[in-house]
């Protein structure tokens, strides 16, 4: 099945736009598990960047699945990282962080007897 490219331009600009009325609806509590769920799509993205980097025949082909590729992994990576921050944000302060402060590197040797 083939798609011309007033068809292909339709379904970005209509995904767009609904996109934007749906993220702009969404509460401010939520935005964090909309996130994680955008992260997953962020993965798809780089599948589908994948798939089509695989299949493409031309020099833009290849270019616009690596831009797909690049630009998923990256979103993902950023989303992953904004995720992470809010949770921390949510967290009591008597909690201690599961990562460690890096400080100086002491070195821990046996006595020799």
């Amino acid at each position: 099945m083939a798609v011309n490219d007033f068809t292909g331009l339709y379904i970005f600009m209509l995904a767009a736009f609904a996109g934007w009325v749906i993220i702009g609806n969404v509460p401010a509590i939520l935005h964090t598990p909309l996130m994680s769920g955008s992260n997953f799509v962020h993965g798809v993205v780089v599948v589908g960047g994948i798939f089509a980097l695989l299949n493409a025949t031309t020099p833009l082909e290849q270019a616009i699945g690596f831009a797909a590729v690049l630009l998923g992994a990256g979103n993902a990576a950023g989303g992953y990282a904004v995720t992470v921050r809010m949770l921390e944000m949510f967290k009591s302060s008597d909690e201690k962080p599961h990562h460690r402060k890096r400080g100086p590197v002491r070195a821990h040797h046996a006595k020799k007897a």
